[in-house]
């Protein structure tokens, strides 16, 4: 008899088991629903960063580098051979016209003679000094150079695929390592009419729009030529554009989830891309994490 009951309570605690197994996930809820429908329900929520479709002016531009220099430069020569004896304006002296620059004395051994002075035939900043005293020289020799200081201009070379944007007039913002955080306008003046077979650049000229007295020839410049002006265009952070088979998308973003929209874009400038058709100004579109998302995901925008 007790074998019997043993084996009874046994078959009885079975099937209690595999009842409890059955009904157990949908006895325990979770939010209203049932653990195995909570699960199924699930819908993936990524992480993104928006950005905003505005309408904006993009300047296009080109970078370079020149030199400043002096379109008025003139060089002093001795009229007298001798020895060169004493050099009155050091490299970088502003001197008038008029002014004594050096003396040479055309002496030779057993006689004597007056030295030679030698004038500035310009007001402007002594600019080379390529002779020491003592030098000897000739009728003619270069004693020093002076360029007109109201007179700089600054020259760069423009490489020739970007030749096409150049046009007397355009305007430039320009940069010296002299003056760190100052910036002075420029324009061009001269385009060169042929372009260096060696090199394959063709030089500009570009003036100061306003002088300054601590600008000096031989000084570099970092030229920021601006070649184009795009008015009222809509425009989009440039890392928001996706492309895929050859067609560029944006994400945009409505009401916690997202819609892909085919756009047509035009220049690029500063990393904000015109967007000439598929957004309005004023959209938001996804610009960082869209390469997880498909069309329709809800996504949470983290700041």
């Amino acid at each position: 008899m007790a074998k019997k009951a043993k084996k009874f309570i046994a078959v009885v605690m079975t099937i209690f088991v595999a009842a409890a197994l059955v009904f157990i996930p949908s006895l325990v809820a979770q939010d209203g629903k049932a653990v195995g429908e909570a699960v199924s329900a699930e819908i993936p929520v990524y992480s993104v960063k928006t950005g905003v479709v505005e309408t904006r002016t993009l300047e296009a531009y080109l970078e370079v580098n020149g030199d400043i220099v002096s379109e008025g430069q003139v060089a002093v020569l001795s009229e007298t051979a001798g020895k060169l004896v004493t050099v009155k304006a050091a490299l970088g002296t502003r001197v008038r016209q008029g002014d004594l620059i050096a003396q040479v004395d055309p002496s030779s051994a057993g006689s004597r003679y007056m030295v030679s002075s030698v004038y500035a035939p310009i007001s402007g900043i002594v600019c080379a000094v390529p002779l020491a005293i003592g030098s000897t020289v000739q009728a003619g020799s270069i004693i020093t150079s002076i360029a007109q200081a109201d007179d700089l201009q600054i020259e760069a070379l423009i490489p020739e695929r970007e030749v096409s944007q150049l046009r007397v007039g355009l305007t430039a913002t320009v940069t010296l390592p002299a003056f760190q955080g100052e910036v002075f306008t420029a324009k061009i003046t001269q385009v060169s009419p042929i372009l260096d077979p060696a090199s394959r650049t063709k030089k500009i000229v570009l003036r100061f729009e306003i002088g300054d007295n601590r600008i000096n020839a031989g000084m570099f410049a970092h030229v920021k030529l601006n070649t184009r002006t795009y008015p009222n265009v809509v425009t989009v952070p440039s890392e928001s554009i996706i492309e895929k088979s050859g067609t560029k998308y944006v994400y945009g973003f409505y009401n916690s989830k997202v819609e892909l929209k085919e756009v047509v874009t035009g220049v690029t400038v500063d990393y904000n891309t015109e967007i000439k058709s598929g957004l309005v100004s004023g959209d938001a579109v996804v610009i960082q994490g869209q390469q997880f998302l498909s069309n329709g995901a809800a996504v949470l925008v983290r700041k």
